[in-house]
């Protein structure tokens, strides 16, 4: 964790490049490395002021905040008018957490231990309400596939408000589920350490997430300030970098933390940080992203493409088959790991 709040260094490096009009391919490398450990303080301090708040509300705060980075950097994104670098984000998102957090948990977690073993209830809710997300997310797109003629570009965009609302609703209603109904599906095996105490005072707290979330909302406008040139430097498509540079670089922190639980043994936590990730990101990031660009006059809607719903529903079949039974071995995590290294080969080509 040490070498992770090291990148901070990058933070007045990369302000000083922008502030010169550097080469944007070093603005864009180093304001990437600048947002991970921002990410990982803004995790930190939202931790620090939950245990302040007490259970219930924390627990809010860590769902609401869990994938706020790259919901920044997608807004800042939207605001510029890259539509198909926030769609592909999103997909990215989804199948970065399923398939290559997960699969590296699994992996390194079962060389560890031969089998790890975790709540079967919660992991079958979770993988439930991952089906009815992903189906909700696909549905414009669906329309536009099927429609004997094309749907008319206002009709998706409707459709993708009342999606969007009625994904809203159900994430509200998930909260109540883990927050309160049903907590104790929630409560595994990394819960029986004790009772942790917060180490900041909470107007500190308060401030560290305030000054990280400025910082990485900077960082952010750096970034995809820069994603146009580096498009053409590298010879990579928008496309790509939505879907597998952006999830990574926004999630970074919070993969580490879902490995490390692994390796400890904490596969409930491991899980829910994967899982639940990829959940948020289809009911509370997407459909605050299509209210946003609504809001600002950006048509951002819910219709992905072709290739990115099959990506989408093929990681979540195999996300649900692997996680079924309650238990894990390392293999099932190659096995995550090479489906994901599949799907980046093609995104990679895709044109």
């Amino acid at each position: 964790m040490k070498l992770l709040y090291a990148l901070l260094a990058f933070l007045p490096v990369s302000i000083f490049l922008e502030l010169r009009h550097a080469d944007p391919t070093w603005i864009f490398i180093t304001s990437c490395l600048a947002i991970v450990p921002l990410a990982k303080l803004m995790g930190y301090a939202t931790e620090e002021i939950a245990l302040k708040a007490g259970e219930g509300i924390g627990g809010l705060l860590n769902a609401t905040f869990g994938n706020a980075v790259e919901l920044i950097i997608a807004i800042v994104a939207l605001q510029k008018g890259l539509i198909p670098v926030v769609q592909a984000s999103i997909t990215g998102s989804i199948i970065g957490n399923l398939l290559l957090v997960l699969g590296l948990s699994i992996l390194l977690g079962g060389l560890r231990y031969k089998e790890q073993h975790f709540n079967r209830s919660a992991a079958t809710a979770n993988g439930s309400m991952l089906v009815l997300t992903v189906a909700a997310l696909l549905v414009p797109a669906a329309l536009v596939l099927t429609s004997p003629a094309q749907a008319a570009p206002a009709a998706v965009m409707r459709l993708s408000h009342w999606v969007a609302i009625v994904l809203l609703a159900v994430y509200a209603a998930s909260l109540v589920f883990s927050l309160r109904t049903h907590s104790h599906l929630y409560t595994g095996s990394s819960h029986g350490e004790g009772v942790e105490e917060p180490k900041l005072p909470l107007p500190m707290a308060i401030g560290l997430l305030v000054l990280a979330t400025v910082a990485v909302a900077v960082e952010s406008e750096f970034l995809v300030g820069s994603i146009e040139h580096v498009t053409h430097a590298w010879g990579l498509s928008e496309f790509f970098i939505g879907v597998i540079l952006i999830p990574v670089i926004g999630n970074a922190a919070e993969h580490l933390t879902a490995v490390t639980t692994a390796m400890k043994n904490k596969m409930d936590l491991s899980l829910g940080i994967a899982i639940g990730s990829s959940i948020q990101i289809a009911l509370l990031v997407a459909p605050l992203l299509v209210l946003v660009g609504w809001a600002i006059g950006q048509p951002f809607t819910l219709q992905f493409n072709l290739f990115e719903i099959m990506a989408v529903l093929v990681t979540v079949a195999i996300t649900n088959t692997v996680v079924s039974d309650g238990e894990t071995n390392w293999l099932e995590g190659l096995q995550l790991l090479a489906m994901y290294g599949v799907l980046a080969l093609a995104f990679f080509f895709h044109p």
